[in-house]
């Protein structure tokens, strides 16, 4: 695992470079395939060690995060054109995923509070750099404060494990089994702004509005399943107390998500909606975290995968429109099929998989986790009908009104989809529907 670190770590002097925004992101495509033929054995636990290692919900994890940074260079191609502080983007890019490789790597505790807390200086960095409009810092300050702010007891709930057992090895803790709601709230409370649950989503929206296509990709890609990440590592020692407690974090999900969804018809801002989309389906997956069944666990990971691929392409396609008229609101982005006819194509593509539609990854999450759920409870199956329901139903409520019906008339210059473009909506895609053929890597034993 040292040597992926290595890799991104001598890549840096690139980035101040001349002309290499391209080279970068074939290095980062090249670490992918790299990546992916590291055998992951989780059968008899090939890939642990102290300090890095690489079980099967890091490998989809990193794997994701070195897929979506590759993506993310590829979608700014403005700052490129207009030269944009592009070397610091570069650089900003390359910390960020070395932050997330260490993330989602290392097995002490702590390690992994202080680089969970360190990816989010290059987020900020982002939004508030390369952000678009003046608002941009209120979003950044909303982003520090929410996560630093439920970070805290974390950090504290840290150094009583410490106290207590003298290690902070995940898999040393698992031993363990205790039933103290204090530590149990400290510990989670981090995670559940992260990902984020109904009541700490406010800062979530804000920051994908304001934030730059690449801010947005990363935030929905890879921010958000930090939470679910730190969820399923930290639940294994705080059993007991989770089974009492559950129930809590289940009802303010669900009637959350439920409620989300309803607010996402109320958005006329593309971006805003994405985004609220994005907390309805985190709730069903923080529901599935919590009930701790197997359905669940599997569930919640496969829908993180795949939400993560979606929703950075949905971002994507947001961009597009942008950069070509200026404007987020669904008003004036009406009518698309008359100028981008096959653009439309792809907009069906990424809704049908955001309304889990076959073959996509969220459709065998979201089925892992109706199971799931149903199988905790069967007052849950109401919410659940809901949620879905009203997640088809703003998929193609933003869909229609954007591509159909007439167009705005104040439209003074156009041009049609790039290669570039095409290329970016299908590496999102495609794995996004090609990797239910091989679903047997992502059921985490």
């Amino acid at each position: 695992m040292m040597k992926i670190l290595f890799y991104l770590i001598f890549m840096i002097p690139l980035c101040f470079m001349k002309n290499m925004f391209w080279l970068v992101q074939m290095l980062l495509l090249l670490l992918m395939f790299f990546f992916m033929n590291i055998s992951v054995n989780y059968i008899n636990f090939s890939g642990l060690g102290y300090v890095f290692s690489c079980d099967m919900i890091s490998f989809g994890l990193i794997l994701l995060s070195i897929w979506i940074c590759c993506l993310m260079i590829m979608s700014s191609e403005s700052l490129f054109k207009f030269n944009y502080y592009v070397n610091f983007f570069l650089l900003n890019i390359l910390i960020l995923l070395i932050l997330l490789y260490l993330t989602f790597s290392v097995m002490n505790l702590f390690l992994f509070y202080f680089f969970f807390e360190g990816s989010l200086i290059p987020t900020l960095l982002l939004i508030i750099g390369w952000g678009y409009q003046p608002e941009r810092i209120q979003a950044g300050m909303y982003l520090m404060f929410y996560t630093l702010f439920a970070s805290l007891p974390l950090l504290m709930g840290l150094f009583y494990l410490y106290g207590e057992f003298f290690s902070l090895m995940i898999y040393f803790l698992k031993f363990f089994n205790l039933n103290f709601i204090l530590l149990y709230l400290c510990m989670i409370l981090a995670f559940l702004v992260k990902m984020p649950m109904y009541f700490l989503h406010l800062w979530l929206p804000k920051a994908h509005v304001e934030a730059p296509v690449s801010g947005s990709m990363i935030l929905a890609g890879i921010m958000l399943k930090l939470g679910g990440y730190g969820l399923l590592r930290i639940l294994i020692f705080l059993q007991e107390v989770n089974m009492k407690l559950n129930y809590i974090w289940l009802i303010i999900s669900l009637l959350g998500g439920f409620y989300i969804s309803l607010k996402c018809f109320c958005q006329v801002d593309i971006k805003s909606l994405i985004a609220y989309s994005s907390v309805s389906h985190m709730s069903v997956v923080i529901g599935g975290i919590m009930i701790m069944n197997c359905w669940g666990y599997f569930g919640s990971y496969i829908m993180m995968i795949g939400h993560g691929l979606c929703s950075s392409g949905m971002f994507c396609l947001a961009n597009i429109n942008y950069e070509r008229l200026n404007s987020r609101s669904l008003f004036i982005n009406s009518g698309m099929m008359n100028f981008m006819p096959s653009m439309s194509l792809w907009w069906f593509l990424l809704m049908s998989s955001n309304m889990s539609a076959p073959p996509s990854l969220n459709l065998l999450g979201e089925i892992s986790l109706i199971n799931g759920l149903i199988g905790w409870s069967w007052f849950c199956m109401i919410m659940l009908m809901l949620i879905s329901f009203f997640s088809a139903g703003y998929s193609l409520y933003l869909y229609s009104y954007i591509q159909h019906g007439k167009f705005y008339q104040g439209l003074y210059s156009f041009y049609g989809g790039v290669s570039r473009e095409y290329l970016l909506l299908m590496l999102h895609w495609l794995p996004l529907n090609i990797m239910i053929l091989k679903i047997e890597y992502l059921m985490i034993n």
